[in-house]
């Protein structure tokens, strides 16, 4: 249990969070929300001992493991999956004991580090080092690359992957899905839900949040508000909350003004004069209800195509990748990575396509090459003449020029339009004032993604092509874009993990898997289930395969008739089994979550814990208890729907 008791907190000369009084429970999944520069990662920092209180107390159990994401990875030779791996640094320790002392032939000490490792589960440890990073997007031949060797966004994966792996009773994860794309997400919120300890989490992906938490914190004019429930849950009560306030204010409002007017005509009146006083006492009393401020939320617009034919873009019979050697076109044979063969894939004015597909499957390959980046190793890109692409790419923000202004960089595009016309412009996409002219050195991840999103707006594009553009965008800026795609008259392509922002502005989707583009028949919820039984298939044919390896060769028997019938019946009846403990398995799992509901309810209120302890203890053994079940059943769940799809 960790409480705040009149806990104030501040950075500089800003008080960020003032008089907060909060427990958080054990086994909470807690979502921290709220706008930038409120406090939450100011409150992470003041968790793991790195900021001091202003004023108040912080208690936490003096044993409490706790687990973060380190923000550097340093560029260090080991190995990707031994890196990894130290982030459980017990176990950790205890290998390199056990190594040292082999080398020096120290029998007794090999054998205590042996003892050490095994009451770790240690032996174990470096398969699930690589269950993790597998999870997060990482091909096996690149487990054993030198960690110096990958870009930035991968090392913050290797940085999540290591908090994984950390034992903790706290893990603490600040915006844990920037630079995943959508199957590491889905992934991570699976492990998330499966975490048995008490977990804080800083998102702006509203979907995730929806799908991991079970509390949620709002913090917001230096307070702080505990909500039961997830996002969406938090958002109902909030409008709620909101409108009651609206309503009481209203009222009280009209209560003072029948009070004052009476009490301004009969004041001086003698035979008035002992009402006036008793309702001047009564105005002085009522409680002051705030009016609810309207949070202005943002907004802005891509602007109308300057022409929109209807076929902008085709892609026949394309072989797309990479060259090893990107100088020369001779030999291509030889020097080319192929990634998508036979890609036929057309865009009409008007279409909202969203990509999916594994990570690493093609979905960006596919993007450059519909912009032109690509050169397609066979078959034809056609374009209409009248084609203006607006592209943002995972690069983009960091291609802005350091020490250049928003003012600056659209000089760069149009040197000869009015200074005004563009400072009108950057307005709508809020650098307004002096803010056009600052440099964006100082501007930070959101800010900058912005920028780049008005740069390309500027241009007027009638496609947009966008590969992951909420990184850094915080919630209400990924409203204001699902709101200004969705009003976009023009053609999109979108790659993104956001499913909140796909699920808002794509009208169908392509899979991107397996070296083939083809039309994707199903929602978001389908594709994650099409990711799962993937998966389970995957590992049927490794096991298929393993088996082919085998020395042993057996010839099957010729059946007769009848016995291939009786084979047939058989199987349709085990099939028929399977499907029906699938029903039970989610008809019991619905249940679960009911009860889990319901026994959170009963945690979240302060009045639980001034009963006996004994009771407090037989709710969290119950909660432990369905949680454990829960996690059963979706392993069986996987497996009998593997089974069941192959």
């Amino acid at each position: 249990m960790i409480s705040f008791r009149h806990f104030a907190l501040r950075r500089g000369t800003r008080l960020l969070l003032s008089d907060i009084d909060l427990v958080i429970q054990s086994g909470w999944r807690l979502g921290v929300i709220g706008r930038n520069g409120c406090g939450k990662s100011s409150l992470f920092a003041a968790l793991q001992g790195k900021l001091d209180s202003d004023a108040g107390e912080l208690d936490m159990p003096g044993k409490l493991r706790l687990a973060s994401v380190a923000q550097e990875t340093p560029a260090l030779p080991d190995a990707a999956i031994d890196y990894v791996l130290g982030g459980d640094e017990e176990l950790a320790a205890a290998l390199n004991a056990e190594a040292e002392a082999g080398e020096r032939g120290d029998m007794e000490a090999m054998a205590k580090a042996h003892q050490c490792i095994e009451e770790l589960h240690g032996y174990d440890g470096r398969a699930r080092a690589g269950r993790l990073m597998h999870g997060l997007g990482f091909p096996p031949e690149t487990h054993e690359r030198a960690v110096q060797e990958f870009s930035g966004g991968w090392r913050g994966r290797l940085n999540l992957a290591r908090a994984l792996m950390c034992p903790s009773d706290l893990l603490l994860l600040d915006e844990p899905t920037n630079h995943l794309d959508l199957d590491a997400v889905l992934w991570l919120e699976e492990w998330l839900r499966r975490y048995q300890g008490t977990l804080l989490i800083i998102s702006h992906d509203r979907e995730f949040l929806d799908g991991v938490i079970t509390h949620t914190l709002h913090l917001n004019d230096g307070k702080a508000k505990l909500y039961t429930g997830n996002y969406s849950a938090f958002e109902r009560l909030r409008a709620e909350q909101l409108r009651q306030q609206q309503i009481s204010h209203e009222r009280e409002q009209a209560e003072r003004a029948h009070l004052q007017s009476f009490i301004d005509r009969f004041k001086a009146k003698a035979t008035k004069a002992k009402q006036a006083q008793s309702r001047m006492k009564r105005l002085e009393k009522l409680a002051g209800t705030e009016a609810v401020r309207a949070e202005r939320p943002f907004s802005f617009q891509f602007p109308a195509p300057g022409r929109l034919p209807d076929s902008m873009l085709q892609l026949e019979d394309i072989t797309a990748g990479y060259l090893a050697d990107p100088s020369t076109r001779e030999g291509a044979d030889e020097v080319a990575n192929v990634v998508l063969a036979d890609v036929r894939f057309s865009l009409e004015a008007g279409e909202r396509i969203g990509l999916l597909g594994p990570n690493g499957a093609g979905k960006s390959t596919l993007v450059k090459t519909l912009v032109g980046e690509l050169e397609p190793f066979g078959g034809e890109r056609k374009s209409h003449k009248d084609l203006k692409i607006g592209y943002f790419a995972q690069h983009t923000v960091e291609s802005l020029r350091e020490g250049a202004s928003p003012l600056d960089h659209l000089l760069d595009k149009a040197p000869g339009v009015a200074t005004q016309v563009m400072r009108d412009f950057l307005g709508t996409w809020n650098f307004a004032g002096d803010r056009a002219f600052e440099s964006v050195d100082g501007f930070s991840g959101g800010e900058r993604a912005r920028l780049a999103l008005a740069l390309i707006a500027w241009d007027k594009p009638n496609l947009l092509l966008l590969d992951e553009p909420t990184n850094h965008l915080d919630l209400d800026m990924r409203e204001a874009l699902a709101d200004a795609l969705a009003d976009f008259d023009g053609a999109l392509v979108l790659v993104s993990h956001d499913r909140h922002l796909l699920g808002m502005v794509c009208d169908s989707f392509w899979r991107v898997a397996d070296g083939v583009v083809e039309s994707f028949d199903g929602d978001l919820d389908d594709y994650a289930r099409w990711l799962k039984t993937r998966g389970a298939a995957s590992k049927k044919a490794a096991k298929a395969g393993a088996a082919a390896i085998s020395p042993v060769v057996t010839v099957e028997p010729e059946l007769s008739p009848e016995e291939r019938r009786r084979q047939a019946a058989a199987r349709r009846e085990s099939e028929k089994a399977s499907r029906q403990r699938v029903k039970r398995i989610e008809t019991r799992s619905a249940s679960i979550d009911s009860e889990l509901a319901a026994l959170e309810a009963q945690l979240a209120d302060p009045a639980t814990y001034h009963g006996s302890t004994s009771e407090m203890m037989r709710l969290g053994l119950r909660q432990t208890e369905l949680r454990q079940e829960k996690e059963a059943l979706e392993t069986e769940w996987l497996e009998l729907v593997g089974q069941l799809e192959a």
